[in-house]
C-alpha cells in the first residue's frame, strides 16, 4: 500500500485533483485513496482502464519476446542493440507514401552497410 500511496500523491501534487481517478482493483489503490480522502473519486470497472492498460502494450511485447534470456546482462545487451537497430530501420510505412518510404529504407540500408563494414 505504501508504493500505491506515494504514487497516488506524487500524480496529485503533480496533476492536481482530478473529477475521477481510473483505477484497476487492486486493494492498494482503494486504501491509498481512502487515507488521501479521494475513495469517492475512484472509478473501477472490468473495462475502464482499458486506454491504460493498451499503452503498455509495446513495451509487454518487446518483454514477452526477452523472457529466453536468462541474465539481465545479457537481456540488456540485446535490448540496448535490438532498440537502436529497430529504430534506424522503422520507418512508419504507414505515414508516407512509397517513394519516400524506399528512398529512406535505400538511405537507411546504405548507412548500416557502411556502418557495419
Amino acid at each position: 500500500m505504501s508504493a500505491a500511496l506515494a504514487f497516488m500523491k506524487k500524480a496529485l501534487k503533480r496533476h492536481g485533483s482530478p473529477e475521477a481517478i481510473t483505477t484497476d482493483g487492486l486493494r492498494s489503490y482503494g486504501a491509498a485513496l481512502t487515507e488521501l480522502g479521494s475513495r469517492e473519486e475512484q472509478e473501477v470497472g472490468r473495462w475502464a482502464n482499458n486506454r491504460v492498460e493498451n499503452s503498455h502494450l509495446p513495451f509487454r511485447r518487446r518483454e514477452r519476446a526477452m523472457l529466453r534470456f536468462r541474465q539481465m546482462r545479457t537481456l540488456q545487451k540485446f535490448a540496448s542493440v535490438h532498440a537502436n537497430v529497430h529504430n534506424h530501420f522503422n520507418h512508419e510505412r504507414h505515414l508516407v507514401d512509397r517513394q519516400t518510404h524506399k528512398q529512406r529504407r535505400s538511405a537507411a540500408l546504405a548507412e548500416w552497410q557502411a556502418l557495419v563494414s
